[in-house]
C-alpha cells in the first residue's frame, strides 16, 4: 500500500488499519470453492451470454503463473489461476466471462471482443490486471513507504 508522504505516523497507522480491515473482509467474501466458482460461471453465462456458454467444469489451478485463466472448448473446461483469489469480484468475473466467451468463439478476434463487450466492467478489469502485472515488475526498494508485506 502506498501512502502519501505528507501523512503523519498516526494518520498512516489509522489508514493502514482501516484498509487492512477492508481487505480482510473482502478476502473472506471472495475466495470461492470450485463448486461456487462453477455456479458463478453459470450465472455469468446466463446474464451476459444468454446461457449459451456452458462449462462442463470450472476450477482453480495453481500451475498457471503466466495466465489468469484458460479454457479448453472441446472439453468445456475452464481453469482460473489461484493468483486471482482475493482480487476484486469484478476482476474474477471478467476472467470467467473471458473464458466463457472462448466456449463460444475461439481466439481473440473481433467476434470474441464484441461478445465480451457484454460484460460492462471489461476495460476496468483489464486495467486492474495490467496494473498487477506492472506492479510485479517493479523493484522493491528497501525503506520505501509501503505495507511491509510487499
Amino acid at each position: 500500500m502506498l501512502i502519501p508522504a505528507r501523512m503523519s505516523k498516526a494518520e498512516e497507522q489509522r489508514w493502514v488499519t482501516v484498509m487492512l480491515d477492508k481487505l480482510a473482509a473482502q478476502e473472506s467474501r471472495r475466495v470461492l470453492g470450485d463448486a461456487a466458482l462453477t455456479e458463478r460461471a453459470e450465472r455469468l453465462s446466463a446474464q451476459y451470454f444468454d446461457g449459451r456458454a456452458r462449462p462442463a467444469s470450472v476450477r482453480w489451478v495453481t500451475n498457471q503463473n503466466t495466465r489468469w485463466g484458460s479454457c479448453t472448448p472441446a472439453e468445456g473446461s475452464i481453469r482460473l489461476s489461484h493468483r486471482l483469489q482475493g482480487m476484486p469480484e469484478y476482476v474474477v468475473d471478467y476472467v470467467l466471462c473471458h473464458e466463457l466467451a472462448h466456449l463460444l468463439v475461439p481466439g481473440h478476434g473481433p467476434d470474441f471482443w464484441r461478445l465480451l463487450e457484454a460484460y460492462p466492467r471489461t476495460e476496468r478489469a483489464r486495467g486492474y490486471l495490467e496494473g498487477v502485472v506492472a506492479a510485479a515488475r517493479l523493484p522493491h526498494v528497501p525503506g520505501a513507504r509501503d505495507d511491509q508485506g510487499s
